[in-house]
C-alpha cells in the first residue's frame, strides 16, 4: 500500500524519485503541495483503494503515514 500511495503522490507532484517519500514526510511542508494538490491525491486514493473518506478527516492528514492510516480505518 504505501508503495502505490508514493506512486500516487509522485505522479501528482511531479516527483522524480519516489524512494525519498518516506511515511513521515509532510505533504505541505516537506512537499509544497498546495491544498488543491492534497484534494486530488485523497482523491485519487480513494479511487485507487475503493474507499470514501469523509471530509471531515482530510483535514487531518499531513503525512503519507496519517493517509495510510486513514485508508485502513475507512476500508
Amino acid at each position: 500500500m504505501f508503495e502505490r500511495i508514493r506512486e500516487i503522490i509522485s505522479e501528482q507532484l511531479n516527483i522524480e524519485n519516489p524512494e525519498t517519500l518516506k511515511m513521515d514526510t509532510n505533504l505541505l511542508e516537506d512537499l509544497d503541495a498546495d491544498s488543491l494538490d492534497a484534494v486530488e491525491i485523497i482523491m485519487n486514493i480513494e479511487e485507487e483503494f475503493e474507499i470514501k473518506i469523509p471530509d471531515e478527516e482530510i483535514d487531518n492528514v499531513k503525512t503519507i503515514g496519517d493517509i495510510i492510516s486513514l485508508i485502513e480505518s475507512n476500508r
